[in-house]
């Protein structure tokens, strides 16, 4: 059959050089489609050249799993905004070697504040927002009533994808009825409570962490276990009076200053927030909440001099404690909260209504924080994952960490994160928050009378409110 072809090819080609120009134009047409039929005959697979598995044809498939892009595939462009120390890039890099038509290009910026305002700024000028962005859960409840501002990931297909989260994880990004979706999550901040065994053993205390969990499990048996540490050592046994308000006042039952049905301020009628407020209160009147303030060269330098014993924090906070604590290597060890657990932290990855390729962007950013991604991230940058299937994967479950003894911390972080229940924070959250916290500061550093502190802080919040509406 070769031959024969192969000769009708050249007597065909031998009688166009004595044809018109026109003519010859038909020939040679001809002539390429009978060596296209040649090239077919030849190939050695039985999927006609639209599968490479298993095949001797070394003509590379133009088909979907073919990392080439088609030379009529338009590329399509995304920018993506992200912020901190995170693994996003290279996810990214990963993602473009497997979708040659996507082009991925990451802008990253350290500052929380900055970062969140040049979006603000982009989204009020209708011009400048990226297709990605990369929002952080303190700065939720200024963007997720812009929903003209964001495409409702619903509508792309985020619903598929729901019961991989945590249920108060996907809970932070979704209006009160669950119509809207602002994002998907990336990572989380449970919070534990990290402590030093050599400072219990000196105590007189349990070090194993299962010992100290059962010991700590109520904030009753906490407080009491606080007073005879400062009361035998003489010094405090929580870092900050900070850290010891925001572990009790996230166990809020949905709310903590305000209502998620009306906004309306209920801070002075959750039971949760001044139970947060007196317990700090009675650790600075005890003596075992150390008056170092938080993030203060002072309070760092205490997680390596010994100062404080327990540090109530997140499970980034581990970072703190070893940049902090140098010397401290293995003396420390993870125990669980009382009464359950708080978030801090975390985000998601929110597509603003300005990106030109929404399905594009949203298929990204599944593929992202998907289950292989947020292993990749917490192997890569320790990024708590958000999916708790995650956690009896062997990466995860059988991770240790010899600044904590070789304990298994990502397994002691999983449990918090299962403890953890949704609340809702509103868009005052934080200057209200500051208000108590500046009432705690000042019970603390000048003595002053805990009850009218707490009414003053009252005041400052509806006067803040009043200026709001």
């Amino acid at each position: 059959m070769m031959k024969r072809r192969n000769a009708l090819i050249t007597n065909r080609l031998e009688r166009g050089r004595t044809m018109s120009k026109m003519r010859k134009r038909s020939f040679l047409a001809l002539v390429i489609a009978l060596i296209f039929a040649l090239a077919a005959c030849t190939g050695g697979g039985s999927n006609g050249g639209n599968d490479n598995k298993g095949g001797n044809d070394p003509q590379p498939a133009n088909n979907n799993n073919n990392n080439e892009t088609p030379s009529n595939t338009e590329i399509i462009e995304l920018s993506f905004w992200t912020l901190g120390n995170v693994n996003y890039e290279e996810l990214a890099q990963e993602y473009m070697a497997e979708n040659p038509h996507i082009k991925i290009t990451v802008q990253n910026t350290g500052d929380q504040t900055a970062h969140h305002n040049n979006l603000t700024t982009a989204l009020s000028a209708n011009s400048g927002a990226p297709d990605i962005f990369q929002l952080e859960i303190g700065f939720m409840e200024r963007f997720i009533g812009a929903q003209d501002k964001f495409h409702n990931l619903n509508d792309l297909g985020a619903q598929n994808v729901k019961d991989l989260y945590l249920d108060w994880k996907w809970a932070q990004a979704s209006s009160p009825d669950g119509s809207f979706q602002i994002g998907l999550p990336t990572d989380i901040g449970p919070t534990v409570a990290y402590y030093r065994i050599d400072l219990f053993e000196e105590a007189g205390l349990p070090t194993d962490p299962e010992e100290v969990t059962a010991m700590i499990d109520t904030w009753d048996k906490f407080t009491a276990v606080a007073k005879e540490y400062s009361d035998k050592m003489g010094k405090p046994f929580v870092d900050s009076r900070d850290l010891i308000y925001n572990a009790v006042r996230d166990q809020s039952d949905g709310e903590i200053y305000y209502s998620k049905e009306d906004g309306s301020f209920i801070g002075d009628q959750n039971p949760q927030v001044r139970k947060a407020y007196d317990l700090t209160v009675k650790g600075i009147q005890e003596g075992w909440v150390s008056s170092h303030g938080l993030w203060s060269t002072e309070w760092t330098q205490g997680m390596n001099d010994g100062h404080h014993a327990v540090v109530l924090g997140p499970a980034w906070m581990l970072g703190n404690i070893k940049s902090g604590g140098p010397d401290t290597s293995g003396l420390w060890r993870i125990a669980q909260l009382p009464e359950g657990s708080g978030n801090w932290g975390g985000s998601f990855l929110v597509l603003p209504k300005e990106g030109k390729h929404p399905e594009e962007a949203y298929k990204f950013i599944e593929w992202m924080v998907g289950k292989e991604g947020q292993i990749k991230s917490f192997q890569t940058k320790g990024l708590m994952p958000s999916i708790p299937s995650v956690y009896d994967e062997p990466e995860f479950a059988d991770f240790t960490d010899e600044f904590l003894g070789g304990q298994k911390s990502a397994v002691e972080f999983g449990k918090a994160a299962t403890r953890v229940a949704p609340v809702y924070y509103g868009p005052l959250h934080d200057q209200t928050d500051a208000y108590i916290k500046e009432a705690l500061q000042n019970v603390q550093e000048k003595g002053a009378d805990p009850e009218a502190e707490w009414n003053a802080a009252l005041d400052k919040i509806l006067r803040l409110i009043e200026r709001s509406q």
